[in-house]
């Protein structure tokens, strides 16, 4: 029995041994009075990040886009025919408005009245549905430091005068240079430099969910500012075309339409729009239109500008004017103030770039008192000398500049010169 007992607990001993030897042999050797290591898990490799991967990971600094680009945002104050003063006006929508469209999807034609009982009065009508866009004021943003602004049309639609106040409280008049509204865009400008200006993004790539932010100028006196997602990036209409603006969830204060629409990156990438109707399902419906539609107005009002010019141009040569100067004609009392011997000549008051006039090198207030052998008495002598110059043609100009005679050579204007030149 004592044999049976101690050759068990030799078999057991053996056993444990031997476990604890296999142990010992797979790990990797050490030094004496060292303690192994366990070996490091496996590194997992990860997947390079994209452009897209790396914008929408970016952190959300609303603050700082409105410290930076808040300045650009300016208010819009409008007057018209059929404007009331005191409070916001509404435009209801034509009905080929794209914005119009939105609210026809699923909409069942309202039923007939029903037919009145001997007795019974009218009923009261309809609460009023349709929907309506904000209009007669708002806000819109400096995209060029020249002063091309960017806002709803339907807030200048039918404005005859439009005032824009910046962010250093100038209030400016505004040229409306284009309205389209297929897309609900206008441009506007005013007469100012080195203005700020938002920084345009790419409306191709929202995304519903990402974060974005609206900035409003209500009053002038200060920036309001309200954020939320993209609800969606596309809706289909009735006819089977494609809703060409994108809804948000913004609640939009009503005189922050036609403001800016950022992303997380500081971008604009849309314009704001709020549309209104007495329907319990759309109360109030926040779309931004995407700034790709507004940069092709943009580019549109811009080339018309050229052409205007160009016109503006091709006209004043035609009118006599192919010097390319403003001339008025010189009384007594100019005449004693320039020391001339009597009130004769063409003071100039202006000359166009890229002139004739400006190539030969005449400045405002210089006065012109002769062209080639013909004394000038008056400003339209000038001008009718001037019409009758060739293309190429040299002729000497004398002039009194500062008190001092002065003479200048002065060549005629090809056609195709004076379109390169507006």
């Amino acid at each position: 029995m004592v044999r049976q007992t101690l050759a068990r607990a030799v078999l057991r001993t053996a056993l444990i041994g031997g476990v604890f030897a296999g142990i010992l042999s797979s790990s990797p050797p050490t030094r004496a009075g060292t303690v192994a290591t366990p070996a490091p898990p496996p590194v997992m490799k990860s997947r390079p990040a994209t452009p897209a991967t790396r914008a929408y990971s970016m952190p959300v600094d609303f603050p700082a886009i409105v410290d930076r680009y808040g300045p650009a945002v300016v208010t819009i104050m409008t007057t018209g025919p059929d404007q009331q003063p005191g409070g916001p006006a509404f435009a209801i929508l034509e009905p080929d408005d794209p914005l119009a469209g939105f609210f026809r999807r699923g909409a069942q034609p309202p039923a007939p009245p029903p037919p009145l009982m001997p007795g019974q009065g009218p009923q009261a009508p309809l609460p009023d549905t349709s929907p309506r866009a904000i209009a007669g004021s708002g806000s819109g943003f400096i995209v060029s430091p020249d002063g091309l602004i960017l806002t709803s049309a339907h807030i200048v639609a039918d404005a005859t005068d439009v005032t824009v106040r910046l962010a250093d409280r100038r209030d400016l008049k505004a040229t409306v240079l284009a309205v389209d509204p297929q897309s609900d865009v206008a441009v506007l400008r005013v007469d100012a430099t080195k203005l700020p200006f938002v920084r345009i993004g790419d409306s191709a790539r929202v995304r519903a969910g990402e974060p974005v932010m609206t900035i409003g100028a209500p009053d002038g006196s200060g920036n309001t500012v309200t954020a939320g997602i993209v609800s969606a990036t596309a809706h289909p209409l009735p006819d089977g075309s494609a809703f060409p603006f994108f809804q948000t969830d913004i609640a939009v204060n009503p005189d922050n339409s036609g403001g800016p629409v950022f992303n997380r990156a500081g971008e604009v990438i849309g314009i704001a729009v709020q549309v209104y109707t007495g329907a319990d399902r759309y109360a109030s419906t926040t779309f931004a239109i995407p700034i790709a539609f507004a940069m092709k107005v943009r580019a549109q009002a811009q080339a018309q500008m050229r052409t205007n010019a160009q016109a503006q141009r091709m006209s004043s040569l035609s009118s006599g004017n192919a010097l390319g100067v403003d001339v008025q004609d010189v009384g007594a009392g100019l005449a004693a103030a320039f020391g001339l011997p009597r009130p004769v000549g063409a003071l100039v008051n202006g000359v166009d770039p890229g002139s004739p006039a400006a190539a030969a090198g005449v400045r405002p207030g210089d006065v012109i008192v002769q062209f080639g052998d013909k004394p000038i008495g008056q400003a339209a002598e000038l001008n009718d000398l001037a019409a009758a110059l060739p293309p190429g043609g040299k002729v000497p100009l004398r002039l009194i500049r500062n008190r001092t005679p002065m003479r200048l050579t002065v060549t005629g204007a090809a056609t195709g010169d004076a379109i390169d030149n507006a």
